[in-house]
């Protein structure tokens, strides 16, 4: 039997200590980038068979969320039937949860934007406008364009010339893909969010070049009536030997200050087995890599995405989250680095996949 709880409830909880986890169960299409509660979009009619995946423990307290159509109290009586006891509703679903806009509502997760802001406002880091952008490259600049989004995003639509460096690659592939340290590198997304943070990742961790993000991705180069390009055009490809090297090199200094558990395969599974604590096991590879070989257990969760948006992985507040890399260990090092200022418990686990 499904429990109903208030806004004042929900919000409460999202204050408190224990795990919670929040699923807005919308259609897809209807929430959009992301709910209001920054929650994880978990449509009804795939819930049941994909709830496992984004709340693997049955008794973790949850909360539906629905667009106060019924479909909450369906799915609760459901998943109890399927054991898991501890579901609850939202009363008027996301209707009554945005009903005051005026009211400052606490949020599942932190908006991707609202941190990569504070990220540049902290760190002043450089930008170039569309316009900027478009001049330098009229007027031969050695300047390139790196793109953090994933490929599909990328493949829709780009700068031209731009190269696709999903953002936790960046510090594995940029000596391949900017061989010279005397090149602008430019780094973008749609917006903000992905750019920022793929700035001052490369920034922070010594990189010879100049490096700036393009202000407002596409969205700004669309708005200056410049055309993008489309398909996959320019991508980046294997790592050499040299690459990892540097690689490693500049993940030490990113990751001078941080301190995170390195835990073997058998402490991450016995950790999932945890009945008293969730615990994610997040391969942040790429989805061909992790298709070739991976861990029992594991699911793929690409960094730069993690980076941006990690409530669509992430469903359980207070989870222990174990980022699972090649023994090189940066895509790892890279989202971790930011994860962390996000309040997530992480750990690392490295492992020779080859």
């Amino acid at each position: 039997m499904s429990r109903a709880i208030d806004v004042d409830t929900l919000r409460a909880w999202l204050a408190d200590d224990a795990e919670l986890a929040v699923l807005d169960i919308r259609p897809a299409e209807e929430v959009g980038y992301a709910s209001p509660l920054f929650a994880t979009n978990l449509p009804v009619d795939r819930a049941l068979a994909e709830i496992d995946r984004f709340i693997p423990r049955s008794s973790v307290r949850t909360v539906l969320v629905d667009g106060d159509d019924g479909a909450a109290d369906t799915l609760a009586a459901q998943l109890d039937t399927a054991g898991r006891t501890d579901v609850f509703t939202l009363t008027g679903g996301i209707a009554e949860w945005t009903k005051n806009p005026d009211a400052e509502q606490p949020t599942f997760d932190i908006p991707g934007r609202d941190f990569s802001l504070k990220i540049r406002d902290e760190r002043d880091t450089p930008s170039v406008s569309a316009a900027e952008l478009k001049a330098l490259k009229d007027n031969g600049a050695d300047v390139v364009v790196l793109d953090t989004r994933t490929l599909p995003e990328f493949e829709k639509g780009h700068v031209p010339g731009a190269v696709a460096v999903p953002g936790a690659e960046l510090l594995l592939r940029f000596a391949d893909v900017v061989p010279s340290p005397d090149t602008h590198v430019v780094v973008s997304c749609a917006g903000l969010p992905r750019a920022i943070i793929g700035a001052q990742t490369l920034i922070d961790s010594g990189v010879a070049n100049k490096v700036s993000y393009l202000y407002d991705g596409t969205k700004a180069w669309t708005n200056e009536k410049f055309d993008l390009e489309v398909g996959a055009t320019a991508t980046y490809g294997p790592v050499d030997d040299e690459g990892r090297k540097l690689a490693s090199e500049r993940v030490d200094t990113i990751a001078a200050d941080d301190s995170f558990p390195r835990i073997d395969i058998d402490t991450a599974h016995e950790w999932a087995l945890d009945p008293q604590r969730t615990t994610y096991l997040l391969d942040v590879r790429t989805p061909e890599e992790f298709e070739r070989s991976h861990l029992d257990g594991s699911i793929n969760a690409e960094g730069g995405q993690l980076l941006g948006v990690s409530h669509r992985t992430i469903a359980v507040r207070g989870a222990r989250v174990v980022l699972i890399d090649d023994e090189t260990g940066a895509r790892a090092a890279v989202v971790a680095h930011w994860l962390q200022r996000r309040g997530f418990e992480i750990a690392l686990l490295t492992h020779d996949f080859a």
